[in-house]
């Protein structure tokens, strides 16, 4: 996994995570900078689900529970209408970090 980083630019957090969309669920790592967002999949064949989002095409973030109880979700919604959700530890640091940015 390689990420082109712009100057000045430093990872704040990272973490492995799983990625849902229409297309299917994708482990991979999700990393936050000092800029923007990034999610890389670990899968070569998903390469075409790696992105990476600038704090200001985030509108929202939202918590939400995996199998209804389980409290390790985050969803992001962007400006795009998309809704990008993460399965992942420590979702409360995750989240202020994201909205901080903002």
């Amino acid at each position: 996994m390689k990420i082109n980083f712009k100057a000045n630019e430093t990872v704040v957090k990272a973490q492995d995570t799983l990625f849902s969309s229409a297309e299917g669920e994708f482990k991979g790592k999700l990393i936050i900078t000092n800029q923007r967002i990034y999610f890389k999949s670990y899968a070569s064949s998903g390469e075409e689900f790696d992105f990476e989002l600038l704090p200001g095409e985030i509108i929202e973030v939202i918590y939400y529970n995996k199998l209804r109880f389980i409290p390790i979700g985050l969803e992001l919604k962007t400006k795009k209408g998309e809704l990008l959700k993460f399965t992942l530890r420590d979702r409360d640091s995750w989240c202020r970090l994201i909205t901080a940015m903002n």
